[in-house]
C-alpha cells in the first residue's frame, strides 16, 4: 500500500490540536466505493480551498452488526484496510467512532454538539444525500444542515452516485456481486479491484507435493465471496507485487468439509510467505470449486487455471486511484 499513513482515533477527546477545524466525510464508507469517493473527493476539495484538514468520520463496528448481531455483515472493506485506502486518497486522518448502545441512544442534536462541535471544531460536514444519525435515525439532511447553521459550520450533501446503466452504486449491490462470484463487475461498482488482507499461514503442504505451493489465509468466516478460482494479484509487505491464481472454498477433492482457506498460487515467487500480513486482489473469476476423482485430474486443471489467469492478467489496467493506492 502506497501513500503517507494515517491516523485512526476512536477517542476524540484524544485528537491532536492539528486535526482540529477539519473538513468531514461523514458515512460508513465500506469498500469505499465510486459512490462513496464522489463525496471524498468533495470533502478533499474543500480540505484543499480551507487548507484545513481532511477527516472521515465513521463508525466501527459496523451500525449494522450492532442493530442486528444475528446478520453477519460481509465487510468489503475492515476498518484498518479502509483506513489505508483513505491515506492513499490524501485523508489525513479517520475517526473510527466506537458504536455502542450508548452512541446509537444519543439525541441528534447531541451528536452535533458534543461530536462535530466540541469534539472536531468542524468547518464543514459532508454527506451523502440520504444521511441519517442519532437516535432512532432521527437526525435527518434537514436538521443537519439547520444544525450547521447554528454552530457555525458548513454543510455539503452529495447526490446518489450512479453507475454507467443509471443505476445507484451501493455496498449491498457489491456484496451481492462478489457472493455471484462476478469480481469483474464489482471492481466496475467499487472503482478497483475487491481486496482482502490477511498472515499467510502455514496449510497441509499439499499443494507443494504436486507442484503448486500457496500461500493460505485465513478470511473471516463474514467474507461471502464465491467459492471458486480467480486470477489474483499479490502485495506483500515490502510493497512487491506477484500474480497468481488463487483457490477460495472447502478443497472438496483433497479434503471433505475443511474450513474455508484462500490459498493463492504465486507465478514468479519460489521464497518463504509465512507470517507476512499480505493483500490479495481479485480480477476475475475463473471456474467454480470442483470436486474432481483423483490428484492427476485435479493438477492438469490446476495447469489449465494457472495458464488463464496469466493470461487475463496480462491486459489488466489500474481502474482508478484507489487501484494506484492499493499500489496496483
Amino acid at each position: 500500500m502506497t501513500g503517507k499513513p494515517i491516523q485512526r482515533i476512536a477517542d476524540i477527546g484524544r485528537l491532536p490540536e492539528g486535526l482540529r477545524g477539519g473538513v468531514v466525510a461523514i458515512g460508513n464508507f465500506d469498500g469505499v466505493h465510486r459512490g462513496h469517493m464522489a463525496v471524498l473527493d468533495c470533502s478533499l476539495e474543500g480540505a484543499r480551498a480551507l487548507g484545513a484538514p481532511a477527516l472521515v468520520l465513521t463508525f466501527e463496528p459496523h451500525p449494522r452488526a450492532f442493530f442486528r448481531p444475528d446478520e453477519p455483515l460481509f465487510r468489503l472493506t475492515p476498518a484498518p484496510l479502509k483506513a489505508r485506502i483513505l491515506a492513499g486518497l490524501g485523508v489525513d486522518a479517520v475517526i473510527e467512532l466506537p458504536f455502542d448502545a450508548g452512541l446509537a441512544a444519543t439525541a441528534p442534536e447531541d451528536f452535533v454538539r458534543t461530536i462535530l462541535d466540541d469534539g472536531l471544531a468542524i468547518r464543514r460536514a459532508v454527506t451523502g444525500f440520504d444521511f441519517h444519525f442519532g437516535r432512532n435515525r432521527q437526525g435527518g439532511p434537514a436538521f443537519l444542515m439547520a444544525a450547521g447553521e447554528r454552530h457555525g459550520f458548513g454543510v455539503e450533501l452529495v447526490e446518489a452516485f450512479c453507475d454507467e446503466g443509471g443505476d445507484t452504486v451501493s455496498s449491498t449491490r457489491i456484496r451481492d456481486l462478489l457472493a455471484a462470484g462476478d469480481a469483474s463487475q464489482a471492481a466496475g461498482l467499487l472503482g478497483y479491484r475487491f481486496t482482502v488482507e490477511a498472515e499467510v499461514s502455514h496449510g497441509q503442504k499439499l499443494g507443494r507435493t504436486l507442484g503448486f505451493p500457496t500461500a493460505n489465509m485465513v478470511l473471516p468466516d463474514t467474507v461471502a465471496l464465491r467459492h471458486g478460482i480467480y486470477a489474483v494479484r499479490l502485495r506483500r509487505p515490502d510493497g512487491s507485487l506477484h500474480d497468481g491464481v488463487a483457490s477460495f472454498g472447502r478443497r472438496p477433492t483433497v479434503e471433505d468439509g475443511g474450513k474455508v482457506l484462500l490459498e493463492t498460487f504465486l507465478f514468479d515467487f519460489a521464497g518463504s510467505l509465512y507470517g507476512e500480513t499480505c493483500t490479495v486482489s481479485f480480477f476475475g473469476f475463473l471456474r467454480p470449486e470442483l470436486k474432481f476423482d483423483g490428484l492427476e485430474p485435479l493438477v492438469g486443471q490446476m495447469r489449465r487455471d494457472a495458464e488463464e489467469a496469466k493470461a487475463l492478467l496480462s491486459g489488466v489496467r489500474p481502474l482508478g486511484e484507489i487501484d494506484l493506492a492499493l499500489g496496483f
